[in-house]
């Protein structure tokens, strides 16, 4: 088992990245304190036609050139948490529990124009392997599968789809300051020379809100974390889930560790409350894509258009006194609309968290008393990841 990746080494031997944490006060003339200056910027792209304002998004960052260079790997961390029972007729990215795959398809494909010389698109999702061909454009046009190809038939690069449970050649130790002391990540995340998160919008019943830094928990090893009930349904419940914060602190070391260099959130179709459908064609009257070089800006600002109390979500909170990035609406650019015309009503997520006070159930081994209880037959309220 590494202890160290190559990206790592890249990374250090880069240098330190520009620090996002509190900015200098400063004073002006008389002495009183000057608004804070911008720290993070976030792009907000309206529109109906997801593959123009994917790539328009990536404009806003400056290109996807400003991000990746020739001759790197990127990986791409989509969310396809469902994607496995796409083959029983429901189709995930309708429904609004998945990330669609036009956004996914122009990224790649942007990634290779910048002479990305491989782009991987991975997921961990609820069981170890899935079919890519489910991943199904809106329009039913095409796939993930049939587009990693084209691509790969198209341009120098290859683009791989990947199965993180089936297809990591490796798992690689980050450390994290939960009672593990470390967790496994995939070799094909820990080795990339980028790595790009495209979750969906969405309300979560054990994390608040499911955005760019939960994304995470899918490059984990559902052999060593998850739990297998009867009807085979697969949960990383092995993971300390028993609240918000608990399971906030483990995928934000692994984010502290990987470094994430973009985050876009698909704000097309997702999911409020416990599991409700929301279309923002009727909410907004288009859909919406959020980018950010910072994960955690992008977070705090998805969440306020979610009509959330960031100081109240505890990802972002524990995000920002990490020093992952910027959570003060005051110091975030919103770029291209004003957050007070974006903001929905989006109902939040009535919290289930297993292990929690008064519940009881599968205690990990090795697990602190008062660590999570995994109470057999919860997850299946919780396909929605």
């Amino acid at each position: 088992m590494h202890r160290i990746t190559r990206r790592e080494l890249l990374r250090l031997g880069a240098g330190a990245a520009i620090a996002l944490g509190a900015p200098p006060i400063l004073t002006g003339c008389r002495g009183e304190e000057a608004a804070p200056k911008p720290t993070a910027r976030v792009a907000a792209i309206w529109g109906v036609d997801l593959y123009a304002m994917t790539r328009e998004a990536l404009e806003a960052v400056g290109g996807v050139q400003k991000i990746v260079n020739p001759g790197e790997t990127v990986f791409i961390k989509p969310n396809m948490t469902t994607l496995p029972w796409a083959n029983l007729g429901r189709n995930p990215f309708v429904i609004g529990e998945c990330t669609k795959p036009e956004i996914v398809i122009a990224v790649a494909e942007e990634c290779l124009r910048a002479g990305a010389a491989k782009v991987i698109v991975g997921d961990g999702s609820q069981m170890s392997r899935f079919d890519w061909g489910y991943a199904t454009s809106l329009d039913g046009s095409t796939n993930l599968a049939l587009e990693a190809e084209r691509l790969s038939r198209t341009y120098g690069g290859k683009v791989m789809l990947a199965c993180l449970d089936s297809d990591s050649p490796e798992w690689v130790e980050v450390p994290t300051s939960t009672y593990i002391g470390k967790v496994a990540i995939s070799s094909l995340v820990a080795g990339a020379d980028r790595v790009i998160s495209i979750p969906v919008m969405k309300t979560h019943q054990w994390a608040q809100v499911s955005l760019s830094l939960k994304n995470f928990v899918g490059v984990t090893p559902l052999e060593r974390y998850g739990w297998k009930g009867a009807d085979t349904m697969w949960s990383r419940a092995l993971l300390d889930h028993r609240s918000p914060e608990a399971i906030a602190q483990l995928y934000l070391d692994i984010v502290d560790a990987v470094k994430p260099d973009l985050a876009i959130i698909d704000a097309s179709i997702g999911l409020e409350g416990n599991g409700l459908t929301v279309d923002m064609k009727d909410r907004l009257g288009s859909w919406l894509l959020l980018v950010s070089t910072d994960l955690v800006a992008a977070d705090a600002t998805a969440a306020r258009i979610m009509s959330h109390d960031v100081a109240a979500v505890k990802q972002l909170s524990i995000a920002y006194e990490m020093g992952l990035g910027e959570i003060r609406e005051e110091s975030i650019e919103i770029v291209g609309e004003r957050l007070d015309d974006l903001r929905v009503e989006w109902l939040p997520a009535k919290l289930a968290n297993p292990g929690a006070p008064g519940g009881g159930g599968y205690h990990p081994a090795g697990a602190p008393s008062g660590a999570p209880a995994y109470v057999a037959g919860e997850h299946m309220a919780h396909r929605r990841g």
